[in-house]
């Protein structure tokens, strides 16, 4: 059943629901256009191909994302506080997106040579780098981090992926206890 509306906006908005309910892969151009209600002609027209409008998804879905990353990333001298906020970056955003967030985690994990997992790489890396240079800054005051700023970033998200996760899939609440608890399992590693 058609959708209403042709704008581009809504394209995307109806992409990611349908990538993020069924899977990138699963999803075809066609079944997308006619949920939109438009032809391809005009869906080609706003993203090229199927790969541009995943593309498209990532960046202009993601953007808040990394804008809210990247913000917290900037360490002002106190470790805790910073992690505080870079959880909260991350969680706030997935309540607000928890489609999006879905599909960011699903293309994530997808196999290294598929579209979905090219789509979500350009994203994953601008996040990485973001948190990682929040862990360089913060290893100028602790010198045990000094060195570790890669494997400390990469587990701090793989660490708040999996409590999202555990929440997208209705395993667990997304709320301020958890993000706290989140946190302590991290930090217990990080100071030791």
């Amino acid at each position: 059943m058609a959708e209403q509306g042709g704008n581009r906006d809504h394209i995307l908005n109806v992409a990611c629901r349908l990538f993020s309910e069924r899977g990138y892969e699963a999803v075809g151009i066609l079944e997308i256009c006619e949920t939109c209600g438009v032809t391809k002609p005009t869906l080609y027209h706003w993203f090229g191909s199927k790969r541009g409008l995943l593309d498209a998804v990532m960046e202009e879905k993601g953007g808040p994302l990394l804008a809210a990353i990247t913000a917290a990333s900037r360490y002002q001298g106190n470790v805790q506080a910073g992690l505080e906020g870079l959880a909260r970056g991350f969680c706030r955003f997935a309540q607000a997106e928890p489609g999006f967030y879905r599909l960011r985690l699903a293309s994530s994990f997808a196999p290294l040579d598929s579209e979905a997992w090219k789509a979500a790489s350009v994203l994953n890396t601008s996040i990485f780098e973001a948190v990682e240079t929040f862990f360089k800054a913060a290893a100028k005051d602790h010198g045990n981090m000094k060195g570790r700023h890669r494997p400390f970033a990469a587990t701090f998200i793989g660490t708040l992926d999996t409590y999202v996760g555990f929440w997208l899939a209705g395993q667990a609440e997304l709320d301020d206890r958890t993000i706290r608890e989140a946190l302590r399992q991290f930090q217990h590693g990080i100071f030791s």
